[in-house]
């Protein structure tokens, strides 16, 4: 009405413009500014006094007209822009309203909340909310719009509201009720609709002492609002469906239509954790999925499990291919780990004559060992996520995971520093207890501190795990960095060790007397080095490549090849490749053999069969 002053931001916004109305409490700021003042709203609807302040006149006659379904509000909101800063506080507005007005729910309530909320789901301003700061925003709205729908009342035994983006329907249900559906068809896009339907089955009605209700409201956007809000890698390929239930009932079969529906387009069904805010497929199980619609049996928790929907994940590539070269790949590599530690066993009595070869083999061993535990634990990983659903277990895995693999690439360390020390370091000598702890330090000391410092970070966050894996997150938390960053600054610094010992040993004489043998054992030991850092480097470079969204399968195959043949490459590289070691195995054979031959030429002589009957 004319009735403008200008006065200055908070100082939040750097002194720019705002534009405020006293009469209707209004607030008109500039687009990085909020264009609405929730607490100015919030004296207009009844709630307590912001601050103590007291209404009078006008205002408290507004404030009686309000109390029925606080429509009063609407124009400001609905008039106001969709830009983040008023996103954030219509979310907050909304969240208010379910905790101080959600007694005795009417459906002129329900309208205006619905109202209300179909403003910042609408399909045209999802954009928007990648720019909200606050990445609970989506979440918190859907524990509002659950929680203020749970307390709508019946009128005859049934309601529906619907709104564009958001749909609420409820029905009186008892244990004599031949089942009960909710079918809602709703606007996705400017010219789609999708459908989703939610069914309680008899077997669970029956479960009712009492006539009850039953609430469902669906939310087309708000999967990709959710998508948008945590920079997830997962794709919400439906619409999200609530529902608020009886605490007898556990389970409700859920029907969703696909927005995408390639055939490559497999689907997961998930339920949202209210508590750790994330999607989780330990809710739901899927019953059947074709091309076109998913169908899925879920488990109601009303502290948990509220929330419903079908996920696409484009970084969890299905492929038969990937799957049988991880199957064969691992199976060959615990064999190959296997072996490589029952050779160390047999030969280790005459490949360690020196302490710089027995802190090598010492070295192979840990490493050995290190990925023959990662390797089961990868398994057991995917056990515990695909069949076991434990979370809790599911961290503990990736935690061991990530140490146990962490401690394969620092005892490649350990002996790139053993070289180093045998080469520059000659007349410093070392005892074996003191290269013995150094080493250990190492190989199991600095991943520990990594991965607890990491777990210790990120899981109260809830930003440990990846979607949809027992392994480090990557898009959210950057957990990932903290064993790629590691593994690779160490294969970069083998990687400058084996040139070191070329240019050293190209220096040096190899006839330098007593000198020679250790020249030629750091010789050894470099081509090891030599061949296996390549290897490792080349497989974790395309494990890097994988996570980068919509890459090639090829990097995929690529990858998924060289990490399940690792323990194969360090039997051959390792073990197989080095001179010493096969001579030694082939004169452990040989005195093997020796041996059975001499008990079989003992056991045959004329004498001990006379010992033997006498």
């Amino acid at each position: 009405n004319g009735d403008v002053c200008v006065q200055p931001c908070s100082p939040s916004f750097h002194g720019e413009t705002r534009f405020v109305c006293k009469d209707t409490k209004w607030q008109m700021f500039t687009d990085t500014c909020a264009n609405l003042d929730i607490q100015s709203l919030f004296q207009v609807i009844p709630m307590k006094p912001v601050d103590g302040a007291k209404y009078s006149g006008a205002n408290e006659n507004r404030n009686e007209n309000c109390q029925a379904d606080f429509s009063c509000i609407i124009p400001d909101i609905l008039s106001s822009p969709a830009i983040p800063g008023n996103i954030v506080n219509i979310v907050d507005l909304l969240k208010q309203i379910s905790l101080v007005l959600s007694g005795n729910v009417s459906r002129g309530k329900m309208q205006s909340y619905n109202r209300i909320a179909n403003h910042i789901l609408n399909s045209s301003i999802i954009s928007s909310w990648a720019f909200v700061k606050d990445r609970n925003a989506s979440s918190i709205l859907l524990d509002s719009v659950n929680l203020f729908a749970g307390k709508l009342l019946l009128t005859n035994g049934s309601e529906s509201i619907q709104e564009r983006f958001i749909s609420t329907k409820g029905y009186s249900i008892h244990k004599n009720t031949v089942g009960k559906s909710f079918d809602f068809s709703m606007e996705f896009g400017n010219s789609e609709n999708i459908t989703g339907h939610v069914f309680i089955p008899e077997e669970e009605l029956l479960k009712l002492s009492k006539t009850s209700k039953a609430i469902s409201i669906a939310l087309p956007t708000l999967g990709a609002i959710m998508e948008t809000s945590h920079l997830d890698p997962v794709f919400v390929n439906g619409m999200v469906l609530s529902v608020a239930l009886p605490e007898e009932l556990q389970h409700v079969l859920l029907a969703f239509e696909k927005v995408n529906k390639l055939e490559s387009a497999k689907a997961r069904c998930v339920g949202w954790h209210s508590a750790e805010r994330r999607w989780d497929d330990r809710a739901c199980q899927v019953k059947s999925d074709d091309t076109g619609s998913v169908v899925c049996s879920c488990k109601y928790h009303r502290r948990t499990f509220k929330s419903f929907s079908i996920l696409m994940s484009p970084t969890k590539l299905r492929s038969a291919v990937l799957g049988y070269i991880t199957c064969v790949g691992l199976g060959l590599s615990i064999f190959s780990l296997a072996l490589c530690l029952t050779i160390e066993v047999v030969v280790w009595h005459h490949v360690t004559k020196t302490e710089i070869t027995y802190m090598r083999h010492f070295c192979l061993v840990n490493i050995a060992t290190s990925l023959l535990i990662a390797d089961l634990l990868f398994i057991l990983a995917a056990i515990v996520h695909d069949t076991a659903r434990n979370y809790r277990l599911c961290v503990t895995a990736t935690f061991f995971l990530h140490f146990f693999y962490l401690a394969l690439f620092f005892w490649m360390l350990s002996l790139g520093l053993l070289i180093l020390y045998g080469l520059l370091l000659v007349f410093f000598k070392i005892t074996r207890a003191v290269l013995i702890a150094a080493a250990f330090s190492i190989g199991y000391g600095c991943p520990l501190v990594i991965s607890v410092l990491t777990v210790a970070i990120t899981e109260p966050r809830n930003g440990y795990l990846r979607s949809g894996a027992c392994w480090l997150n990557w898009y959210e938390t950057k957990a990932l960095l903290a064993f790629v960053v590691p593994a690779l600054t160490i294969i970069a610094v083998n990687l400058v060790v084996v040139v070191v010992v070329v240019v050293k040993t190209g220096r040096s004489a190899v006839g330098e007397g007593c000198k020679s043998r250790d020249l030629s054992n750091m010789i050894r030991i470099s081509k090891n080095v030599a061949l296996l850092t390549p290897v490792l480097g080349l497989t974790w470079g395309f494990g890097l490549a994988t996570i980068v969204e919509k890459s090639s399968l090829a990097f995929h195959v690529t990858f998924a090849l060289l990490n399940a043949f690792q323990g194969f490459f360090i039997l051959v590289f390792g073990t197989l490749l080095d001179r010493k070691t096969r001579e030694a195995l082939r004169m452990s054979c040989i005195l093997s053999k020796r041996k059975r031959n001499l008990t079989k030429v003992i056991s045959f002589h004329p004498l001990n069969s006379l010992y033997q009957n006498f």
